[in-house]
């Protein structure tokens, strides 16, 4: 059966045997994806000192919440706590926000929950959620119509003959046009995520959400758009079969709530990530040590490389 590609992919990715909701610890998305928080520890120390700052423009409330949307096993959420101090620690109110059963392993202090809780005070963090959450796929046909994509659960892809939605073509003339591009131009219409980081900033009552996400902005869209798919750590064909994750980047000036938006190279130097190499000098006078900072600074490296992680982006919002 055929159906829009919105459609599959949210079969795909959160049906009853999605790609997000397969239980056993083999199944998680850190066996087929690297993320920030699955790179380095350094990652999780980052977020962490965010949330300290967090709580000082709180004036640390007695409650101090950390959501995390789309946390995976709850990788992000255990770094985050190891790397607070104990007296932050003790009055954080941890949860993560996920489709997928709480983990057998996690910890009993961590909360676990399918929505966004509202009323938060604090930091909500949302880590390469918004790729994930499904969009249409438009293409313009030989005579430069613009069309749905429509796939079967084993990948084939055909055109929508019907016409645009009122809201995706107004959301397209607003953020990605298609006028003058050739035959075979695709657009992802990234209307559903704009919603759901409305929605998402909308549950804070006092602190700061982040968005962490790879994405272009107007002037830089991809010409064939940016849909893709990873299996077993390796990028595979985005088949909508549940057997993989399929990921579209994020239009991000399309999310309109916002009041920074930065790269992570340049907001991770900012919260003390340094990919700097330790002096030579310390090899001698401390080998053992010198080999620590050394091993920090190439997993720094690998979190603030623009070409990589380092080129994602941080949309943040505060209120």
């Amino acid at each position: 059966m055929s159906e829009r590609w919105r459609a599959a992919m949210e079969r795909a990715l959160y049906g009853d045997d999605g790609f997000f909701r397969r239980p056993g610890p083999g199944s998680g998305p850190a066996r087929h994806f690297r993320t920030s928080a699955h790179a380095s520890p350094l990652f999780a120390g980052a977020i962490a000192t965010l949330l300290e700052r967090v709580d000082e423009a709180l004036d640390q409330p007695a409650r101090l919440d950390l959501v995390d949307v789309g946390a995976g096993r709850g990788e992000l959420l255990r770094g985050i706590l190891a790397a607070l101090p104990p007296a932050v620690a003790a009055r954080v109110a941890a949860v993560g926000v996920e489709v997928a059963p709480r983990p057998e392993d996690l910890p009993d202090p961590i909360g676990w929950t399918s929505a966004i809780p509202s009323g938060i005070t604090g930091l909500l963090v949302a880590t390469e959620w918004l790729d994930n959450i499904p969009v249409e796929i438009v293409e313009l046909d030989s005579s430069s119509r613009p069309r749905y994509w429509c796939s079967t659960a084993d990948g084939t892809v055909t055109l929508d003959e019907s016409p645009l939605e009122p809201r995706d073509a107004r959301w397209l003339a607003d953020w990605w046009p298609l006028a003058g591009l050739p035959e075979g131009a695709r657009a992802e219409v990234g209307a559903p995520r704009d919603e759901a980081w409305a929605a998402a900033t909308a549950s804070l009552a006092r602190g700061m959400a982040l968005a962490v996400d790879y994405g272009h902005v107007a002037g830089d869209r991809p010409l064939f758009g940016t849909l893709t798919g990873f299996r077993d750590g390796r990028e595979t064909a985005p088949v909508p079969d549940g057997s993989c994750d399929l990921t579209i980047a994020v239009a991000l000036d399309s999310l309109r709530v916002h009041h920074l938006l930065t790269t992570q190279r340049e907001a991770l130097r900012l919260l003390g990530v340094d990919s700097r190499r330790p002096p030579l000098a310390l090899a001698s006078t401390d080998p053992a040590g010198y080999v620590r900072a050394l091993a920090r600074a190439g997993e720094a490296a690998e979190l603030t490389d623009p070409a990589g992680l380092g080129g994602h982006h941080w949309v943040m919002y505060w209120v």
